[in-house]
């Protein structure tokens, strides 16, 4: 984006991206937003839980809009590997930690590894679309 940052610009580019980069920014926010939150020391994980839950429901919210997004965008038509990388893998993320803080009463340790499972995927699929929208 800064490699054209001085470029006309028309509607069809600022719909573009808020379907293509915007997600990136709040993919990555999300992680960050999330590891912060896991190393606050609370008395219990039930905490933790609700805030990634939210975290989870938000974001399987968001990605519908993203979806939504790309398919009103006209600036570009998205392939395959766009809807893989920025619909559906980023849904599926995100409803894993929905699905993870749901569990937490009585799986915490999988819930755990559910969360930085979903954790770790956001971050891949950010730097995928990060590199993406470079080249």
């Amino acid at each position: 984006m800064a490699l054209i940052a001085n470029m006309p610009r028309g509607p069809s580019a600022a719909q573009a991206g808020n379907a293509f980069a915007t997600p990136t920014v709040v993919h990555f926010g999300t992680v960050l937003l999330l590891s912060a939150a896991l190393s606050v020391p609370w008395h219990g994980i039930g905490g933790a839980a609700v805030l990634w839950g939210l975290l989870g429901v938000s974001g399987v919210a968001y990605t519908i809009i993203v979806a939504r997004r790309m398919r009103a965008q006209t600036a570009y038509q998205p392939e395959f590997e766009d809807w893989l990388f920025h619909a559906l893998l980023p849904f599926a993320a995100y409803a894993m930690l929905a699905i993870a803080a749901y569990g937490t009463r009585s799986h915490a340790r999988v819930a755990l590894f559910g969360v930085g499972t979903a954790a770790l995927l956001l971050i891949f699929f950010g730097i995928h679309n990060a590199w993406d929208a470079v080249t």
